[in-house]
C-alpha cells in the first residue's frame, strides 16, 4: 500500500512539473526574483522527483539498513572466565604507575609483585599459595615485564634500580626462588620505564628511561650488550612502541609530541604534537604507515587520533571518548585489525575497527565488568583457542582484590570447525633476521605461521625440501634394487636391457658371479613363480613413493604421541618433584621470646567475665569505689583492646557484651539512687532525732 501511494504521489508531482504548475506557482511566489528562476526551480523539482522515483524503486528492508556498516567483528563479545578458572590470592603490586605488571605467553604468566614478579604455569588456576616460589633480584620497584617473542622461558624485567635483568625460566617452572639472572643490562642512570622485544630480531631489547634516553641492547653479546642511545628527547618519555617488522619506534613524552625515530641511527623521521592534556598518553603502531595514540584533551578529555607517521603536523581523524581520568592504553591486532582502548581504574573495554578510508577508525562495542582493571596483560595469537573462535585474549588485574581473570574476546559462530577468514597466517616465534644483520640496517618482515596447522613458513618449507630429498632416495633406492639379473642356462644378463622378456628369471647376483639359488632350473612352475616375482617388483617400483610417504606419516604421527606421552610423564614426574622439594626444605624454628600470657589474664579479657564481676560487685548492699574504678579501667583498656579486633564473630559478641553492660549498668543505677534515698531519709531521721534530744536536755535543764 505505501509503495503504490509513494509512486502514484510521484506520477502526480511530475505531471503538475511538466504542466508547469509548480514554475508558475514558483513565479507568483518569487515575482521579485531574477529571471530564469523557476527554470531553475523546475530543475531543482525534477531532480528530487527523480531521486523519489529511484528510492521508490527499493524495498524497505534497503532503506532501513542502508546505514549499517558490514562487518563480521560487529558482534565480538567478552567472556570473562569462571572463578575457579581465574588466578586468585596473588600479592599483586599497589603501586600508582601506570606500568605493565602482567605479561603472558602461551607457556607461563608473569606478575609483578612490587620488587619482584611471579611466574605461574598457565594450567596452574585457582588459589595461587602466598608462598610461591618468586623471581628476586631487584632492589627496586619492577616497572615492566615482556616475554620473549621467540623463547616462551625467557623474560625482562625493567625497575627503579636503574638495571634490566634478563631471567632463564626453566622448564616446567619454578620450584624454588630464582634469584640469578643470566644477563644484567646497565645503561641507563635513572629508573627504567618501557622495554620493549623487537618483533622480528634476536637477542634485540630497546628501553625507554626517566633519564630521557631510549638504548637499544643486543642480549647476545656479553661484551657490549649496548648498541646503540637515542638522546632526542627533552622530557619524560611517556610510551614506546614499535612496528611490526622493527624499522621504526614511536615515543610519547611529557612535551607533548609524537616523534617516529630510526632505532638504529637515532634519526627523527617525523614530529609533532599529538594531545595538548599534561597526562600521560600512549601509542601503538597501525598497519599501512599509520599510528594510533591516546591521550588527553585541553579540557581533561580522553581522546584518541589516527596519524600518518610521515606527516604528524596534523591527525588523519581525532575522536573524544569520554570524561574519565584513567589512562588509555591501545592494543592492535594486526590480523584482524581490531584495537582496544582500555582506561586503568576502568570496568570496561572499549574496542574499534581499523580500515584504510576515512574515518580510519569504527566503534565495534565495549566489554562491560564491574570490577575496575589495574593493568592488562594479552596473549600471542599463538596461544588463543581457534576451536571457540577466540580473536584475542586479555589477562586483567583486578584494581580491588588479588585476582587475575582472563577475558576473551569471542567472535559468535556456530561451526566449530577452523575459521579461515578469521585465523590468517600470524607472527611465529621464530627469528627472521640475527641482532648484527639487523643493526646493519636490513629490515625483514616477520615469519608468519599457519594457526591451523601451527607451523611455521620455514617449517613448513624445510619438510618439503626433506620429504623430496626423501622421495628421490626413494626412487634412486627403488632404482637400483630394480636392476637384475636374467639367467638362461648358465649364462646372466643385465635385468635393464632384458627386463622385457617375461620368460627369464630376475634376481639379484652374488659376489662371486654365480646364480642366486633363486635362478631357474629349466622348470615350468619356477619360470611362472619368477614371472611373478618380476610383476611384483614393477609394482613396487611404480609405488614406492606413496609408500615412503606413508611410512613417514606413520612415524611423524608415532613420534607426536611418543612426544605427548612424554610430556605427560614429565608433568608427573614435575609435580612430584616440587612436592618433595617443597617437602625437603628445612623448617626454621622461631627463637624469638615469647610472652606467655596466664590464664587469669586471658579471662580477664572476656566481657561475659567483666560482666559477673560488675553483677558480683554492685549486686552487694555496700559498694566498693575502688572496685568500680578497677572494674571502670579494666573495662577501657579491654574496649581498646577489642577495637583492633577485625573478626565479625568478635565484634558480634563484643555488641551482646556492650548490650549486658548497659542493662547492668541501668539496674545498678536504679539500686543506687534508691539507696541514695534511703540514706538522705536515714539522715533527715538522724538529725530530727538529734533535734528532740537537745530540745529534751533543754526541758531537763529548765525543770531543774
Amino acid at each position: 500500500m505505501f509503495g503504490g501511494t509513494r509512486s502514484e504521489f510521484v506520477g502526480k508531482l511530475r505531471a503538475l512539473c511538466e504542466a508547469g504548475g509548480v514554475t508558475g506557482l514558483a513565479g507568483a511566489g518569487g515575482a521579485g526574483g531574477p529571471a530564469g528562476s523557476g527554470g531553475v526551480d523546475e530543475k531543482r523539482i525534477s531532480k528530487s522527483t527523480d531521486d523519489i522515483a529511484d528510492e521508490s524503486d527499493m524495498t524497505n528492508t534497503q532503506l532501513w539498513f542502508r546505514g549499517v556498516r558490514p562487518s563480521k567483528f560487529r558482534h565480538v563479545y567478552g567472556l570473562p572466565t569462571r572463578k575457579e578458572c581465574c588466578y586468585t590470592d596473588i600479592s599483586v603490586v599497589r603501586s600508582g604507575n601506570d606500568g605493565n605488571f602482567c605479561a603472558v605467553n602461551p607457556t607461563f604468566l608473569a606478575i609483578v609483585a612490587d620488587t619482584t614478579f611471579v611466574v605461574i604455569p598457565l594450567n596452574q588456576t585457582g588459589r595461587i599459595d602466598f608462598q610461591c616460589c618468586k623471581v628476586i633480584g631487584h632492589t627496586g620497584q619492577i616497572l615492566d615485564l615482556k616475554w620473549n617473542p621467540f623463547d616462551d622461558h625467557m623474560i625482562a624485567s625493567a625497575s627503579d634500580d636503574c638495571t634490566i635483568k634478563i631471567w632463564k625460566i626453566p622448564e616446567g617452572g619454578l620450584t624454588s626462588n630464582l634469584t640469578e639472572c643470566s644477563t644484567e643490562l646497565v645503561g641507563h642512570k635513572r629508573k627504567v620505564l618501557h622495554i620493549e622485544w623487537h618483533p622480528t630480531a634476536a637477542n634485540v631489547l630497546l628501553s625507554a628511561g626517566f633519564d630521557h634516553l631510549v638504548c637499544v641492547w643486543d642480549i647476545g653479546n656479553t661484551e657490549r650488550p649496548l648498541l646503540n642511545v637515542i638522546d632526542c628527547h627533552v622530557d619524560m618519555i611517556y610510551s614506546l612502541a614499535i612496528n611490526r617488522d622493527g624499522s621504526m619506534i614511536a615515543t610519547t613524552s611529557k612535551d607533548k609530541k609524537l616523534r617516529v625515530i630510526e632505532p638504529r641511527s637515532g634519526i627523527v623521521v617525523s614530529e609533532g604534537v599529538c594531545h595538548l592534556g599534561t597526562k600521560c598518553s600512549k601509542a601503538v603502531f597501525l598497519d599501512s604507515n599509520r599510528i594510533l595514540t591516546t591521550g588527553f584533551s585541553r579540557h581533561s578529555d580522553r581522546q584518541y587520533a589516527v596519524w600518518d607517521q610521515h606527516d604528524l603536523r596534523k591527525a588523519l581523524t581525532q575522536e573524544v571518548i569520554d570524561s574519565s581520568s584513567g589512562i588509555v592504553t591501545p592494543y592492535y591486532d594486526y590480523d584482524t585489525r581490531m584495537v582496544y582502548l582500555a582506561g586503568k581504574g576502568d570496568g570496561n573495554i572499549r574496542y574499534y575497527e581499523v580500515v584504510d578510508e576515512p574515518p580510519y577508525v569504527y566503534y565495534l562495542n565495549q566489554f562491560l565488568s564491574g570490577q575496575p582493571q589495574k593493568a592488562l596483560g594479552f596473549m600471542p595469537k599463538r596461544g588463543l583457542n581457534v576451536n571457540q573462535c577466540e580473536v584475542f585474549r586479555f589477562y586483567k588485574l583486578h584494581a580491588a582484590g588479588n585476582v587475575c581473570e582472563p577475558i576473551s574476546m569471542i567472535v559468535p559462530r556456530k561451526s566449530t570447525l577452523f575459521q579461515s577468514d578469521l585465523y590468517p597466517d600470524t607472527v611465529a616465534n621464530v627469528p627472521a633476521i640475527g641482532a648484527k644483520e639487523w643493526f646493519s640496517g636490513r629490515n625483514v618482515s616477520p615469519i608468519m605461521m599457519s594457526m591451523k596447522t601451527g607451523e611455521s613458513i620455514m617449517d613448513v618449507t624445510n619438510s618439503k625440501l626433506n620429504r623430496s630429498s626423501s622421495t628421490n632416495e626413494a626412487v634412486k633406492v627403488q632404482r637400483t634394487h630394480s636392476i637384475h639379473h636374467l639367467t638362461n642356462g648358465n649364462a646372466t644378463v643385465n635385468g635393464t636391457t632384458n627386463g622385457m622378456n617375461g620368460s627369464h628369471h630376475v634376481g639379484p647376483v652374488a659376489n662371486n658371479g654365480n646364480i642366486n639359488g633363486n635362478s631357474i632350473n629349466g622348470n615350468q612352475q619356477q619360470q611362472q613363480q619368477q614371472q611373478g616375482h618380476y610383476g611384483q617388483n614393477l609394482t613396487n617400483g611404480t609405488t614406492t613413493i606413496h609408500s615412503t610417504i606413508g611410512t613417514n606419516r606413520l612415524s611423524i604421527n608415532k613420534e607426536n604421541e611418543q612426544q605427548q606421552q612424554h610430556q605427560l610423564d614429565n608433568r608427573k614426574l614435575d609435580n612430584n618433584t616440587k612436592k618433595f622439594a617443597f617437602l625437603s626444605q628445612p623448617t626454621i624454628p622461631d627463637y624469638r621470646p615469647q610472652t606467655i600470657i596466664e590464664k587469669s589474664q586471658k579471662t580477664s579479657t572476656n566481657q561475659s567475665t567483666k560482666f559477673h564481676q560488675l553483677q558480683a560487685i554492685f549486686g552487694q548492699q555496700t559498694t566498693n569505689h575502688k572496685d568500680i574504678a578497677n572494674l571502670q579501667n579494666n573495662l577501657l583498656s579491654t574496649g581498646s583492646r577489642n577495637s583492633s579486633r577485625n573478626s565479625s564473630l568478635e565484634n558480634i559478641n563484643l555488641l551482646n557484651s556492650e548490650n549486658e553492660l548497659r542493662k547492668a549498668f541501668s539496674k545498678q543505677a536504679d539500686e543506687i539512687k534508691s539507696l541514695r534515698k534511703s540514706l538522705n531519709g536515714s539522715e533527715k531521721r538522724v538529725r530530727e532525732l538529734e533535734a528532740e534530744v537537745k530540745r529534751l536536755q533543754q526541758q531537763l535543764k529548765q525543770h531543774q
